[in-house]
């Protein structure tokens, strides 16, 4: 067992020191935007459709799971606001870290690796090129910026699901869905400590795992791919586990 704390907190303790490298050559980005504008790109843009499918569908199963269980109190035109705050508080930034992981935190977890593997990043240490500014920092900056522009899209989408189940399928009062969705709302409570905080947080988590795993794999392609797998499942486990801390601290007055 202290063998496994050992383990455990010696490798925390690396990626922590890693990470104070990335986040010090962040500076040296401020030159070459484009580094960034391109990973943003690659990350973000490229993820936009599966983000935008699964919130379509999370918002038109919560509207039908969330009508059926109001409707049996009488309270069918509050549909709207537990739709908007299932997914303003957990549901959105949470399912979005979760499909980035698997999907861009992957990616990024291989490309490194394989420059890794392929000696792309020793090549670069040759010339003189940092590989933390000029490869790891741009994902991992790219990833902060894209994962909270996503959660945005995922919950939007998701509330426009639930209007179209619950508004046009089984016919809530459209003013009704949106009225209280306005009311109910509020910018500091929900969509701030919610949406923006557990986001960014979010973002920084999956992209500083993701360029850890990629930076560290064994430079074969059992490594690149163990450097994969580990990135989904320790994002997901830790994208969890920090929501459930967040939630305690942002919610627990509420």
């Amino acid at each position: 067992m202290n063998g496994l704390f050992d383990t455990l907190f010696g490798a925390l303790g690396r990626a922590t020191l890693f990470l104070g490298q990335v986040i010090g050559g962040l500076p040296g980005l401020l030159p070459r935007p484009r580094l960034v504008i391109q990973q943003v790109y690659a990350v973000g843009v490229l993820s936009m459709i599966i983000v935008i499918i699964s919130g379509l569908f999370v918002g038109m199963v919560l509207g039908l799971q969330g009508y059926n269980t109001l409707a049996r109190f009488g309270a069918a035109e509050s549909l709207g606001v537990i739709v908007a705050l299932s997914l303003i508080r957990e549901l959105g930034p949470v399912l979005t870290a979760l499909l980035f992981a698997g999907r861009a935190g992957s990616s990024i977890a291989a490309e490194i690796g394989l420059m890794k593997t392929t000696e792309q990043l020793s090549a670069m240490e040759m010339m003189a090129v940092d590989p933390i500014k000029r490869v790891i920092g741009p994902r991992f900056i790219a990833s902060v910026i894209a994962v909270p522009l996503l959660t945005f899209i995922l919950t939007a989408i998701g509330i426009f699901g639930g209007h179209l189940i619950g508004v046009s399928l089984l016919g809530v009062d459209a003013g009704a869905y949106w009225g209280q969705i306005q009311n109910t709302v509020e910018f500091r409570e929900d969509i701030f400590q919610g949406l923006i905080i557990k986001s960014l947080v979010f973002g920084v988590l999956v992209g500083w795992i993701a360029v850890y795993q990629g930076y560290t794999a064994d430079p074969t392609s059992e490594g690149v791919s163990r450097a994969t797998t580990h990135t989904v499942v320790i994002s997901s486990l830790a994208v969890l586990g920090m929501d459930f801390i967040l939630t305690g601290l942002l919610f627990s007055g509420v």
